[in-house]
């Protein structure tokens, strides 16, 4: 009898191989078959679960992106049981600074791909980059939970506050990825900035 094959599992060994060639080469650089090569897998393996480079990228980046989000999940159950609003935004920004190698390649390859997509019309196609709006979103619904419990400075415009900080954790990240400063300074920045926001 055939040995039955899962193809989910197929799917992530691959989006993991993806990722592993894509860190040591660049996004920019790495083909469809680097990553057999990386897998241990045939070309025309990758080829029939990805038809495309631009699928298998998307597929391998939120790949990644879900292992972030395990990643946020975790530190916020470090918090307690009920860590209240400002815990869970500093885990969620903290999270992508490049402080051990997953959380280098998830910033790294995310950055690569927002890149390559200005110039690249086919991975600009793909829902990928509309997919930040997600974190935007829900650090948004945090600082309102936050300002409706009396947390927030009064005169906090919550949407303007989500999207400023996202921006500065990845500014920060890129710059603890390039070495201009470490992961304590640049949590040292966030943690500067929530308290400006958040009642002492």
């Amino acid at each position: 009898m055939p040995k039955r094959v899962d193809h989910a599992q197929r799917r992530t060994e691959i989006a993991e191989a993806l990722v592993q060639a894509a860190g040591r080469h660049g996004l920019h650089a790495v083909g469809m078959r680097d990553v057999a090569a990386e897998a241990g897998v045939s070309l025309r393996l990758v080829q029939y679960y990805f038809e495309s480079k631009e699928k298998l990228l998307l597929f391998g980046l939120r790949h990644l992106a879900g292992k972030f989000g395990e990643r946020v999940t975790a530190r916020v159950s470090a918090a307690g049981d009920d860590p209240g609003p400002r815990a869970v935004i500093e885990a969620l920004l903290t999270a992508a600074l490049p402080v051990d190698e997953e959380s280098r390649l998830f910033h790294q390859l995310f950055t690569s791909y927002a890149v390559l997509s200005v110039t690249d019309e086919a991975l600009a196609a793909q829902p990928f980059i509309t997919d930040p709006d997600a974190a935007e979103s829900t650090l948004t619904a945090l600082l309102h939970q936050a300002a409706d419990t009396g947390l927030l400075q009064a005169d906090v415009d919550v949407h303007a506050e989500a999207v400023g900080l996202l921006a500065m954790s990845a500014g920060l990240g890129t710059s603890v990825l390039v070495g201009q400063r470490d992961a304590q300074s640049a949590t040292t920045v966030l943690r500067y900035h929530l308290d400006r926001i958040f009642q002492t």
